[in-house]
């Protein structure tokens, strides 16, 4: 059901300490910094992601997170887009579509509570 799950943090120094502390505890590696200053880890299939929001706004229990849906096709994500405007949800980053050649069919929508999520399809 899930692809990722990324999380805001104001501190990435401190949040690394802490995540490669109870990362490591069962068996992870330590996270690594992106490209982008993300902090990232993948284990055991879940991919986990702590990043300064992209607004731009301090980190709150809630901005800057996103929480990620495995699709798929392209198709069932742009379905699962639409429903969820339908459903009273709202679009946000760019239109669904593949991301800068990344090789991932993304789509953005914010829920009635404005919490961020993601369906993504790993193209290829």
């Amino acid at each position: 059901m899930f692809s990722h799950i990324v999380l805001g943090a104001n501190d990435l120094e401190a949040s690394k300490a802490f995540y490669d502390a109870i990362i490591g505890a069962v068996g992870g590696n330590a996270g690594f910094t992106d490209p982008n200053g993300r902090v990232v880890y993948v284990h055991n299939g879940g991919v986990l992601l702590i990043t300064k929001p992209i607004d731009g706004q301090p980190a709150t229990c809630a901005n800057g997170g996103t929480l990620g849906f495995a699709m798929a096709s392209p198709e069932q994500a742009d379905a699962w887009h639409a429903a969820g405007v339908a459903a009273g949800g709202t679009t946000c980053e760019d239109p669904p579509g593949e991301r800068l050649g990344s090789g991932m069919y993304l789509a953005y929508l914010r829920d009635p509570a404005g919490n961020k999520l993601c369906g993504l399809h790993r193209l290829g």
